[in-house]
């Protein structure tokens, strides 16, 4: 019988230790290290698949090594296969992470259940055969060719692929799967990171595609070791709030196309629906005449849109005002209210101020910050900024307008909309051809500048 032994695993990073540590040696990150108890087995247990090896390779120089394209499987999802970078590459290894409840795993079962033409395997280790069924029922196009297998061990995951020889490997979820060569419970350390690797040499050995699911933990990143997100090619991020319908597609990394792409999908009652044009469903088409509403140009990864931000300033009712903000920093927006203060001259220090992106949307682009301290003020003097002015622009500690990247992509945005004019950083005005636009750009270089245009 093979001896067991008790590891110390760092959770971030997965180095070992015989005892425990306060900080890794190796990441620097503190209380990260657990328990594992694993056996040790003797080496042919390790081959899982090794009736799925190909031959032995030898060294090659690089220029005879074939670059051809890689050929790539089509998902019939446009936002999802603009993310991919065109579509899942056969003998890649995709991670999806994301909130319990955020709809991964209906984001993936009516994806494949739209691949008519290839052969699928779903393994689920979380939910039975009946109720991915109903799942199912609520989707669209159900298909035949999709083959359900509720199944935790590796080792028997790998005897269902090999008598199916399927061109897509579903595992839902990574963290319930086990193998048998560790001791340690399912979604332990051990446990996900040699099922990962093991998963991985399998996709490589035999050129097919497996896309994996995986938890997040409290803190936001994907549960298990840190060396998981990099064992696989491709993690992506599926982001949204539960309250709203609007959920966000995001590449952490990708070995197979850019990690600057993003897709928005609309939840549903018979499923995820693609959202080709995000601007005409973020923005309402009768705040004209409400104050403390203003239109932004910002842009996500390399996708422009449009968002509506909104602002609310009241009197203080007790001492201590208070400062709320939803989808957007809440230190920048106080940082926001103190360049108002400092370099407009407008006294806010005693006012409650709430700010909020419509659409439950979580927005980074300093460009917007033109828009949020237009909006603080709209609602402050209680006086409407115009329907038909969209604007950009980040805002410096000095009350400067800071120039911001892809403004053509935002001015197109804009007046595909049917905006007619576009306050812009003046330094942005630099290479660009008014001429070509149909839409009035209007270049400002401070603050006070834009609240002139703006309120007169």
């Amino acid at each position: 019988m093979a001896k067991e032994k008790t590891v110390y695993v760092c959770s971030n990073c997965g180095q070992e230790s015989p005892k425990w540590v306060g900080k890794c040696p190796s990441c620097g990150q503190w209380n990260t290290f657990v328990e594992e108890i694993v056996r040790k087995e003797p080496s042919s247990a390790r081959r899982i698949a090794a009736s799925m090896e190909t031959a032995e390779t030898r060294p090659m120089p690089i220029d005879e090594i074939r670059a051809d394209e890689e050929p790539r499987i089509d998902l019939h999802d446009q936002e999802l296969n603009r993310v991919l970078g065109g579509g899942l590459v056969r003998g890649s290894l995709v991670l999806i992470g994301g909130e319990p409840g955020i709809g991964k795993s209906t984001l993936i079962l009516q994806t494949v259940l739209q691949l008519t033409d290839k052969r699928v395997l779903y393994v689920s280790g979380e939910e039975s055969a009946r109720q991915l069924k109903l799942r199912a029922d609520r989707l669209p196009h159900p298909s035949g060719n999709c083959l359900i297998a509720c199944e935790t061990s590796l080792e028997q995951i790998y005897t269902h692929i090999k008598n199916i020889r399927p061109d897509l490997v579903v595992i839902d979820s990574i963290q319930t799967i086990s193998t048998e060569t560790l001791e340690s419970s399912p979604g332990s350390i051990a446990q996900v990171r040699e099922c990962a690797a093991s998963i991985l040499r399998f996709a490589k050995e035999t050129h097919t595609a497996i896309i994996l699911i995986g938890h997040i933990n409290k803190e936001g990143s994907i549960a298990g070791p840190k060396v998981l997100e990099h064992i696989v090619d491709t993690v992506l991020q599926f982001e949204g709030d539960q309250h709203y319908m609007y959920r966000i597609l995001r590449s952490i990394k990708n070995r197979f196309g850019s990690t600057a792409e993003l897709g928005i999908y609309e939840m549903r009652q018979d499923g995820l629906r693609q959202v080709s044009n995000p601007s005409e469903l973020l923005l309402s088409q009768d705040h004209e005449g409400m104050s403390g509403v203003a239109i932004a140009s910002a842009v996500e990864g390399a996708r422009p849109f449009l968002i509506e931000t909104q602002a609310l300033v009241s009197t203080a009712v007790y001492g201590n005002p208070q400062r709320s903000a939803t989808g957007f920093d809440i230190r920048r927006m106080n940082m926001l209210l103190a360049v108002l203060e400092k370099r407009v001259g407008f006294k806010l220090a005693q006012k409650d101020v709430f700010l909020n992106i419509a659409g439950g949307l979580k927005v980074s682009d300093p460009a917007i910050d033109l828009s949020v301290i237009s909006s603080i003020l709209s609602s402050n003097m209680d006086a409407p900024v115009e329907p038909e002015i969209c604007m950009a622009g980040e805002v410096g500690l000095s009350g400067e307008i800071r120039p911001v990247n892809r403004i053509e992509q935002r001015i197109g945005e804009a007046e595909k909309l049917g905006f007619q004019r576009f306050i812009l950083p003046r330094q942005n005005m630099q290479g660009l051809d008014s001429g070509k636009q149909r839409i009035e750009l209007v270049p400002v270089r401070k603050v006070e500048e834009a609240f002139r245009m703006l309120f007169g």
